[in-house]
């Protein structure tokens, strides 16, 4: 069944899944979904991820039953440990001298919903980043150059953090920025939404 006559929302007011949605070239409006983000005890970064992707694109999808919802999340995952958005410098110091030389898995969510029509999918996109073994010199003068508080792990790829890298291996390329667009372009044509 063709939903293109659906309007398609995005569900995060993140400037970075905006410039990504963008790329498709189709009409979207952006809703913030409200959806409070703290962990439950003992879940996985894994599970936390799709957990609030889906609460995220399910929350605006009630608000708009007859639009196509995309809500997506993002986890860095330090051996098993969720670390979120570091929000301030001093967190974000932390987090990049816990994940020098180490490799982060950061698990990034997508979630599709229509609740009219009763679709809802959502897919994890997991990419993995080597870390290279950096100073406190360099951990400083990137944060100071970037100030990437609001990014999960405290680095942004697109931008100088590229620079903190050894590697990354991935199946979908715009997962680590946030929002995979693989993974979102294939569940939206299954929702109906044509690209």
């Amino acid at each position: 069944m063709q939903n293109s006559h659906r309007a398609l929302i995005l569900g995060s007011t993140s400037r970075y899944r905006h410039e990504l949605l963008s790329r498709l070239r189709v009409p979207f409006e952006v809703v913030a979904p409200h959806v409070d983000e703290t962990p439950l005890p003992h879940e996985s970064p894994q599970a936390l991820a799709c957990r609030l992707a889906l609460a995220k694109a399910k929350a605006v999808s009630v608000l708009h039953p007859q639009a196509v919802v995309i809500g997506s999340d993002q986890v860095a995952d330090l051996a098993g440990e969720p670390l979120g958005k570091p929000g301030i410098h001093v967190r974000a110091v932390e987090q990049l001298q816990r994940m020098r030389g180490q490799t982060v898995v950061f698990q990034t969510a997508v979630a599709v919903v229509c609740e009219a029509s009763g679709f809802e999918q959502c897919e994890l996109a997991q990419v993995k980043v080597e870390f290279r073994n950096l100073s406190d010199a360099e951990i400083e003068a990137y944060l100071l150059a970037e100030q990437p508080y609001d990014c999960a792990g405290s680095a942004k790829s697109e931008g100088l953090g590229i620079s903190l890298l050894e590697a990354i291996h991935n199946d979908d390329p715009t997962a680590l920025v946030g929002l995979p667009l693989i993974r979102t372009s294939r569940m939206l044509r299954a929702a109906g939404v044509e690209l």
